[in-house]
């Protein structure tokens, strides 16, 4: 496109010049030739004239050369008149076609007119030449103007988005496509050039810049700087010359301009698309390549050529063509305009060289050449200097570089091997690693333009969004690039005609027009399936993803594939012959597009060189290293090679996942833009370049009308006619085509759309055709051409009418005037004749003589005459001076007055002072209002969000409640099972009172027997030492064995399941062993071929190392060879290259020889594998299923009998617990006095937090209640300042009201001086309508019975409309009956004048139709004013039930607030319940150690009375021997003062033992009172929590059921308002239903009477015909014969046609219903093929997972009978030690007597405790359980200080026992002594 040059006047390019356009000559051309529209081969379409119809074919003339052509109607499109020429938007041409637009868009480029409007579209026309229309001038003239105002132009679009942004707050887009050459680029710069310029913020912020800041001035215009000099540095690296275009753009992108709330530019972004990379490498004949390769070369200085090691243009292999200069441009200066926009764009001049190196070293792959080896495809470098240069721009080492080009490292297996390229795929590598550094360093510059463009400091408010991208592409062969670029321009001509069909359906709602709405999008949604679709079938685009992943994959699999998945596709077209070129076909929406399928692939995964790669990543620059971070998402060689030589893929799938294909990452591109698109207005712009000769004012019209397809403007047309794409003003339509309805509007005024509705009724158009709106009158396509021909010819009979007139005038004048001459002819020459006769008479000379004296006698009474007029001047003089004096008082007056008004205009003009002041500063208001509104208006979003997401956690806190009133449901039965236990613990607690006191009594008894038991005890210490044991033991067992019950219990319940699930699993098993034996035959047979096969690949191993030793010993021979051809180089070069490629093919062989070996190991370790693992699996099968079986019999007889054993162990078991309970209910009776004292203090503390939340929101609602005043408040202020100022502009108003009053009272009194002469002729009318009047008044009354009911006045309505359609059916029979008689009367005068007489009775009988007609009228007129009143008293009933629905609304509103309090006290409920639960759960783990700490002091305890009981027994057996030895007294004579020294000494060993004895007793009693006071206070603090546990689950309960009333509650008012808004909106819809029926009815009636006049007034026409037929009945009747003739013709033609219509109609639909079927059936065959596929998939997948499932079911079952069976064991263990555990607790009884009193001491005090609890309030909880934990402390404290004394008692005891054992010693000893003394004796 162009810049603006010469001192052309712009305006010429562009206004139109409407005198041309408006030629009458023109429009008379028009209408007389009938010109039409026809194909032409040269001209795309030519003007022609129609001459004669031949029925589908008709005859044409041209206009050019009048050469007659017969052309198909089909073919011909119709012409639009002339007024629409040049016309500026083409949605306004009357005949919407392709003819019509290109033929106004040609006159309007030949005009040099480039910018046209089609409806949403801005059509550009490249100009090929500079045009002046971009100036700031232009810029200034379309800036702040609406689009209708101004022309079209581009700088229009950009206005009216920039304006939008800042009124709406929208985002805004321009979508700039177009062919290459078509100027999308340089519109987008005119785009961004116009919003620099109008957005710019260094203009609106310059004042406000404080001048202390020196380097404010200078940033001022930065950013809008930047953002223009953006677009040269993309120019450079990203467009290129090629043939269409010297600088064509080889990307898209997306600029999006930010913008703040006033409307500033704050940054800017760019995204790019689709950058053609493959031109770095190659470019076509006469192109380029990227201008940077071309400036860098032509303007580098010698310092930087040295630097960046550049050569000459013809030095590069990849600047194909050479230097190709562009005309008008220097690369030189270029290059230096680029550097200027880099430093501008503020980069460093580090990143500068950086990026030029970068630009070299593409250059540089270029030169690398490789060659091919004698005798071997590898490829080699012989030459590396190019690579040095390469290494030394990129920071590579070059012996690396070499090595990982020509023999990279490529994973096969799990191994890496070194690979030799061939020359070929070396040279793919360096041009796919050249086009990948371009593109990165191309992706890296973009960034940088965006970080540098990127303003945090300012926040973005909304954005305007260019979006320049590539049109439409068809080729003779299209590639992978045009799909995806076509696939773009299908998604924006979605988006286009989504948008503008929005927009349509926009106006038709604000025009209230009726409209059922088609969204045309969906029309293209079928091809975007087919390129896009990832699934259900996948598309082309998810196809091309799966093929890439494929091991040997090639372009046919993919076409293949493509072929079945999508050949039944209906926008799929598969190549009709073998031969075709093209391997598919798509059609999109421009037309139909041949594929070929060559390399996608490769495109798609875009391989690299990974060596290269890595060590790029690695290289010494870190410029070149961040241009290659992203290492790990490329696809290697490893995976190339593995889809074309492996045959299993593995070394493929190894980086699956670690890349995306080119379709994946340009579908998230594009699926983002779509997204950002989406979200703003769109304004669309199409480029089309008019010639590809690069000529100016050239239009080649094939090449415009193929862009016009593709660019989607004839789409926009063709959704466009489908509306009604004409539209008028009323006021227009009424002044240009009144004059087809002459008669219809009658005189004085009419509101517009009155008038076009009458207007349009006496045109007669059909109703399909037009639609009336608010302010405009719609019309289809071609409506107003026909219109305009109509027009036409009528005016052409009203000037030949006028010129008939004017000349027939002009004759009768002329005439006059001769008569008149003829006349004073006569006259003179009569004069003549007697003055002739009278000269001579003498007489007569006398009297001429004397005639002149007569006068003097006249002179007196002349005077008297003057003085009479000077007496009346003199009185008129007097007169005037009184008037003067009077004048100049009432003057004076006036001065005082206006001196008055003089004042108070001042005092109008300080008060208009003080209300600008008052404007201005409301202005400043509702700019702040505005921000906070906006603010608010995001506020509000968010709180909508959060809302959403509340409602979803309110329906997930429904769900939770759901689950907590279930779990409160099962606490309830846990609680009631509890409160049972608790019973039966009571029970059991009285009944061990009770044996308390039958203990104290038998403790009595005991002690008196005591003595008598001593005896006794000596034999039954060692007993009881034993039972101890026992008893020990079994407390233990017992306790496991309470646990071991309960999970036996569940156990047994979860065996029985199990049991039942193992039954129905062996059933299963039993019909899927038979399967499996199938199966296991068939995978034999398998297996032996398998084994065959090994043998076979064993053989071949075998041989294959064979050959491997043969290479082996053939390498040393060669290497041995080698040592001494070294020695003889010089003599033997020629056998030195032989053994060298000898060598050379060894390894060669022996690397495929190592590959192969490496592959059939895998596969030999894969059939190993395989065989192996099927075998034990067969073999664990077989032994799985006899196992189960026979566990399963064994099982199931064993389970009979232990349940069995455990119903009588069970049984025995609750007979025990029967009593425990009957004693735990005695305990009950105690604790329920504490609950009921609880339960009170519950009570209080309940009703004290009802009052808080009754205060709580008693003071939100307060709180509510001022925040809704101060709010009504501050609308009442907002409502007076805006009264203030509607006050003041009304008196304005008034004032100028007042003016047109008084001008509107003069016209008024004008009017009522005609209108008093119309009052004479009215009144007779009057008289008429008094009559009808009283009718009506008489009608009205009976009417006002009716009002009341509704539904009888429908009925009475309906009838009415029955008797109304009978009643026209009636005048229509009339009609017809009238028309036969009129025939039968023009036969009988063709017959006969005689039957005169007959048509007179027919004039008389037709004027009583006519009477009879006309009280019909009235009556139709009387009922349609009833329907009318109708009408208002629904309209009335419609508004009151909109004010009760407003009504329901408030109270739903209310409701829903109510809804939101609930949720939160619910939540406040669900925190509380949550704590108290923490608070239990804290308090049982208490409970549970101290239960523990006081099982382990029990235990302590017995172990202490143990220890107590031996040191008794031992004593009393001391005691027993001493009184043995006191007895031996007589005997031993000797040693009797000894044994009493002895005994003394053990006398007092054993009171200092009873003291230590005393002392444990008493330490153990301590310890035994704190163990039972422990216990008391833990079952008082557990009796004390279940109780607060239960008041506050009652307080919960009472608390839920209110809750779950009040929600009950809510949801039922709820659904009362819902039931009562259905029903309003239902009757609301009924009503209007009605009101519709009605108004239908009433237009039906209207226009059944507006059919009847004119029926009428054509009767009436006809009567007075016929009465001139009465007067001259000869002449009249040839007149009548004509006219029936013409009108038999027109009725034959007329009905043929509706008969050709109606055959036309129904093969139409025949062929409608033949295609649905077509596409049922074809629908109905693609979900058969498709579901039946999925079924079969979904069996296989089911059937797998079933036997999976079935093998891991059997290993579990196996696991879990190992473990019922462990169980069972354990269980009869357990079940006999329990039998011993009972028979010691019997034993323990005995025990308890010791510890009864203490009990009874210890429930004493812990009476009065629980008594001073129950007095104390729950707030003291806290207090006392912290004393509690106090005293447990000190008690743990003393326990230890007692165990430390245990722990020295203990000791003292064992220094006691070795005393004893030293003391037995010596008593042994000396019993020795004396049985030898008595031996002696």
């Amino acid at each position: 496109m162009s810049h603006r040059s010469g001192q052309e006047d712009p305006e010429r390019y562009l206004f139109v010049d409407r005198a041309v356009v408006y030629n009458p000559a023109t429009q008379a051309d028009w209408t007389a030739k009938k010109l039409v529209w026809v194909p032409s081969e040269r001209h795309g379409f030519e003007a022609a004239s129609i001459r004669e119809e031949r029925g589908e074919e008709v005859l044409v003339e041209l206009a050019e050369n009048g050469k007659k052509v017969v052309i198909n109607k089909d073919d011909i499109q119709k012409m639009n008149p002339p007024k629409f020429s040049k016309v500026e938007d083409m949605a306004e041409l009357t005949c919407l076609n392709e003819a019509s637009v290109l033929h106004n868009l040609k006159d309007r480029y030949y005009s040099g007119l480039i910018y046209t409007y089609s409806g949403l579209f801005c059509v550009v026309i490249n100009p090929y030449k500079n045009l002046p229309i971009y100036s700031e001038n232009i810029i200034e003239m379309y800036r702040g103007k609406k689009r209708h105002e101004m022309p079209p132009h581009i700088y229009a679009i950009s206005e009216s988005a920039y304006r939008c942004m800042l009124q709406d707050r929208e985002d805004q887009s321009i979508l700039c496509t177009g062919e290459s050459g078509a100027g999308k680029t340089e519109n987008t710069k005119k785009v961004i050039q116009y919003l620099a310029h109008v957005a710019s913020s260094h203009k609106g912020r310059k004042d406000h810049i404080p001048p202390e800041s020196p380097k404010a001035f200078k940033l001022q215009g930065e950013l809008e700087r930047q953002l223009l000099q953006a677009n040269p540095i993309l120019e450079s690296f990203g467009n290129a010359k090629t043939v269409k275009n010297d600088n064509s753009s080889r990307f898209g992108k997306f600029i999006r301009i930010n913008f703040d709330v006033t409307g500033y530019i704050v940054g800017a972004n760019i995204e790019t698309y689709l950058l053609e990379k493959s031109r770095a490498i190659r470019q076509a004949k006469d192109e380029r390549t990227f201008h940077i390769f071309y400036r860098l070369l032509a303007g580098a200085g010698e310092h930087l050529r040295t630097d960046l090691l550049l050569e000459g243009f013809n030095n590069y292999r990849f600047l194909s063509n050479g230097n190709i200069p562009i005309p008008g441009q220097q690369d030189k200066d270029n290059f230096q305009e680029t550097l200027d926009a880099m430093h501008i764009m503020s980069f460093s001049h580090d990143e500068i060289v950086c990026m030029l190196k970068v630009v070299s070293a593409v250059l540089q792959f270029g030169n690398i050449v490789f060659k091919k080896e004698r005798n071997t495809d590898q490829a080699s470098m012989p030459e590396n200097t190019v690579a040095q240069k390469l290494c030394h721009l990129l920071g590579m080492n070059v012996m690396e570089f070499t090595r990982a080009i020509l023999t990279p490292r490529i994973k096969v297996g799990r191994d890496y091997v070194q690979k030799a390229q061939t020359k070929e795929q070396a040279d793919f590598a360096v041009e796919a690693l050249a086009k990948a550094t371009y593109e990165r360093l191309f992706r890296w510059l973009v960034h940088r333009i965006n970080k540098a463009l990127d303003r945090t400091k300012r926040q973005g408010a909304s954005f305007i969004g260019i979006l320049d991208i590539a049109g439409f592409e068809i080729f003779e062969l299209n590639s992978f690039e045009q799909l995806c670029i076509n696939y773009t321009n299908e998604k924006l001509q979605q988006l286009f005609n989504h948008t503008m069909f929005i927009l349509e359906q926009e106006e038709y709602q604000r025009e209230g027009i009726e409209w059922s709405f088609i969204d045309f999008g969906l029309d293209l949604q079928p091809c975007i399936d087919l390129i896009e679709r990832p699934t259900n079938p996948p598309g082309i685009l998810a196809l091309l993803d799966e093929e890439c992943w494929f091991p040997k994959a090639t372009d046919k699999t993919f076409i293949d594939k493509v072929l079945q998945e999508q050949g039944t596709h209906t926008k799929f077209q598969k190549p009709r012959q073998l031969k075709d070129k093209a391997d598919f076909c798509i059609i999109h929406y421009a037309g139909k597009v041949d594929y070929k399928a060559d390399e996608w692939l490769m495109k798609n995964m875009d391989p690299l060189n990974d060596n290269v790669a890595t060590l790029l990543h690695q290289s010494t620059d870190k410029f070149v290293a961040e241009l290659w971070k992203d290492v790990d998402r490329i696809v290697g060689l490893d995976q190339v090679a593995g889809m074309n030589e492996t045959a299993f893929g593995a070394a493929y799938k190894t980086k699956k996942g670690m890349f995306r294909t080119v379709g994946q990452l340009y579908k998230e591109q594009l699926s983002k833009l779509m997204a950002t698109l989406r979200n703003t207005n769109p304004n669309f712009v199409r480029c089309i370049i008019p010639n590809h000769e690069k000529r100016a004012g050239k239009l080649d019209p094939h090449l415009v009308l193929d862009q016009l397809r593709c660019n989607g403007v004839l789409e926009g047309i063709r959704i466009c006619r489908q509306g009604f794409p004409n539209r008028i003003v009323f006021q227009e339509f009424r002044q240009r085509y009144e004059i087809l309805t002459p008669n219809a509007i009658p005189k004085g005024f009419m509101d517009g759309k009155q008038a076009c509705e009458r207007m349009i009724q006496a045109l007669e158009l059909d109703s399909n055709l037009f639609r009336i709106g608010q302010s405009k009158i719609f019309f289809r396509a071609g409506v107003l051409a026909h219109l305009e021909e109509e027009r036409d010819l009528k005016i052409t009979d009203i000037i030949i009418y006028f010129q008939a007139v004017c000349r027939g005038y002009l004759a009768r004048k002329a005439f006059a005037k001769k008569q008149q001459q003829l006349s004073a002819l006569k006259v003179l020459q009569r004069n003549c004749a007697a003055y002739l006769k009278l000269r001579h008479w003498q007489w007569w000379r006398l009297f001429t003589k004397v005639k002149p004296l007569l006068q003097v006698t006249r002179q007196e009474e002349e005077m008297q005459a003057k003085d009479e007029e000077l007496v009346k001047v003199k009185e008129k003089q007097t007169k005037v001076e009184g008037e003067l004096v009077e004048m100049e008082r009432k003057h004076q007056q006036l001065m005082e007055e206006k001196n008055i008004l003089a004042e108070q205009l001042q005092a109008e003009t300080e008060l208009f002072a003080e209300a600008e002041e008052m404007r201005a500063r409301l202005a400043s208001k509702k700019q702040e209002l505005e921000e906070i509104l906006h603010d608010l208006e995001s506020r509000l979003e968010e709180e909508e969000e959060r809302t959403q997401g509340l409602q979803n956690e309110k329906k997930k806190m429904q769900t939770h409640i759901q689950d907590l009133e279930e779990q409160l449901d099962e606490e309830e039965a846990g609680r009631q099972k509890l409160q049972l236990e608790k019973v039966t613990a009571e029970a059991k607690l009285k009944k061990y009172e009770e044996d308390i006191l039958l203990l104290e009594d038998q403790n009595s008894k005991f002690l008196k027997e005591k003595k008598l038991l001593e005896d006794r005890i000596n034999e039954m210490t060692s007993m009881l030492a034993e039972e101890e044991e026992k008893a020990k033991n079994l407390g233990k067992v017992k306790n496991k064995q309470e646990m071991m019950m309960v999970d036996l219990e569940e156990r047994l319940k979860k065996e029985e399941k199990t049991r039942q699930e193992l039954e129905k699993a062996k059933r299963k098993l039993d019909g899927e062993t038979s399967d499996f034996q199938d199966q296991i035959s068939e995978l034999q047979a398998q297996i032996e071929e398998l084994k065959v096969q090994l043998g076979k690949k064993d053989d071949e191993q075998q041989m294959m190392q064979a050959r491997g030793e043969d290479e082996v010993s053939q390498k040393n021979n060669a290497l041995k060879q080698l040592r001494e051809l070294q020695a003889q180089l010089s003599e033997l070069q020629e056998d030195l290259d032989s053994e060298k490629q000898a060598r050379n093919k060894a390894e060669k062989l022996k690397r495929d020889l190592s590959e192969e070996l490496e592959a059939l190991k895998t596969e030999l370790e894969d059939t190993l594998d395989t065989t192996a693992a099927q075998q034990e699996l067969r073999t664990k099968r077989e032994q799985e299923v006899a196992e189960l079986k026979k566990t399963i019999e064994e099982e199931t007889k064993n389970h009979e009998s232990q349940i069995q054993e455990m119903r009588q162990r069970h049984g025995a078991v609750l007979e025990e617990l029967s009593e425990q309970l009957e004693q735990a209910k005695r305990f009950k009776a105690n604790l329920e006095k504490t609950k009921q004292s609880q339960e009170i203090a519950n009570k209080e503390l309940a009703s004290e937090v009802k009052s808080l939340q009754q205060a709580k929101t008693e003071s939100e609602h307060k709180r509510k209640k001022l925040e809704a005043q101060l709010q009504e408040f501050m609308a009442k202020v907002t409502e007076g300042e805006r009264a203030k100022g509607e006050l003041s502009e009304r008196t304005h108003k008034l004032q100028t009201e007042l003016e047109n009053v008084s001008s509107l009272l003069e016209d008024a009194e004008r009017k009522g001086i005609k209108m008093a002469k119309d009052v004479a002729g009215l009144d007779s009318q009057l008289q008429d309508t008094q009559e009808l009047l009283q009718e009506e008044t008489r009608q009205k009354l009976n009417l006002s019975s009716r009002i009341r009911q509704l539904e009888e006045e429908k009925n009475t309505l309906q009838e009415q409309q029955e008797e109304d359609e009978e009643a026209r059916k009636n005048l229509e029979k009339m009609m017809l009956t009238l028309q036969a008689q009129l025939s039968d009367s023009k036969k009988k005068l063709e017959d006969d004048v005689g039957t005169i007489d007959g048509l007179e009775e027919m004039k008389k009988k037709l004027q009583k139709d006519l009477e009879l007609a006309s009280q019909r009228l009235e009556e139709k007129t009387i009922g349609f004013e009833k329907m009318e009143k109708t009408k208002t008293r629904l309209q009335q009933e419609l508004d009151d039930l909109t004010v009760d629905l407003d009504h329901q609304r408030q109270i739903v509103s209310n409701l829903e607030k109510k809804q939101k309090k609930f949720d939160q006290m619910l939540a406040e409920e669900k925190s509380i319940s949550a704590r108290y639960a923490e608070e239990r759960d804290r308090a049982e783990a208490e409970a549970r150690e101290k239960e523990t700490k006081a099982l382990s002091m029990t235990r302590a305890l017995d172990e202490a009375l143990e220890a107590k009981e031996e040191l008794e027994r031992i004593n009393k057996q001391l005691r027993a021997e001493m009184e043995d030895l006191m007895s031996s007294k007589d005997d031993v004579g000797k040693n009797v003062h000894e044994l009493e020294k002895s005994k003394r000494t053990l006398e007092q060993q054993l009171e200092e033992m009873k003291t230590q004895l005393e002392e444990l007793e008493d330490e153990l009693q301590a310890t035994e009172d704190a163990k039972l006071r422990l216990e008391v206070n833990m079952q008082a603090m557990k009796a004390q929590y279940e109780r607060d546990l239960q008041g506050r689950d009652d307080q919960n309960d009472e608390k839920k059921r209110a809750l779950v009333k009040q929600v009950r509650e809510m949801e039922a008012e709820l659904e009362d308002e819902r039931k009562q808004r259905g029903l309003a909106v239902a009757a609301k819809k009924k009503l209007e239903m009605d009101l519709k029926d009605i108004e239908g009815h009433i237009e039906g009636a209207n226009k059944a009477r507006d059919e009847a006049i004119k029926q009428l007034r054509k009767l009436q026409a006809q009567m007075k015909d016929y009465q001139r037929e009465l007067e001259d009945a000869r002449a009249s009747r040839d007149d009548i014969f004509a006219i029936s003739k013409e009108n038999e013709k027109k009725l034959k033609s007329l009905e043929a046609e509706i008969v050709q219509l109606h055959e036309d109609l129904a093969a139409s639909e025949r062929g409608r219903r033949h295609a649905e079927q077509e596409r049922d059936e074809l629908q109905d065959e693609i979900s058969n093929s498709t579901s039946g596929k999925s079924a079969l998939m979904d069996e296989k997948r089911r059937l797998e997972a079933r036997i999976a499932q079935l093998e891991e079911e059997l290993e579990e079952e196996q696991g879990n009978m190992e473990l019922l069976n462990d169980r069972f064991r354990k269980t009869n263990m357990q079940v006999d030690t329990l039998t011993t555990e009972l028979s010691a607790e019997r034993s323990t009884a005995q025990k308890s007597e010791n510890a009864r009193q203490q009990l009874e001491r210890q429930n004493k005090e812990l009476r009065a405790k629980l008594g001073e609890l129950e007095g104390s309030v729950k707030s003291r909880f806290k207090a006392s359980i912290t004393a509690l934990e106090a005293k447990i402390a000190q008690l743990e404290e003393q326990l230890e200080q007692e165990a430390k004394e245990r722990a020295a008692a203990n000791k003292i005891v064992r220094r006691t026992e070795k005393k004893l054992k030293e003391i037995c010693m010596q008593v042994e000893d000396e019993r020795r002594h004396a049985d030898q003394f008595k031996e002696q004796v």
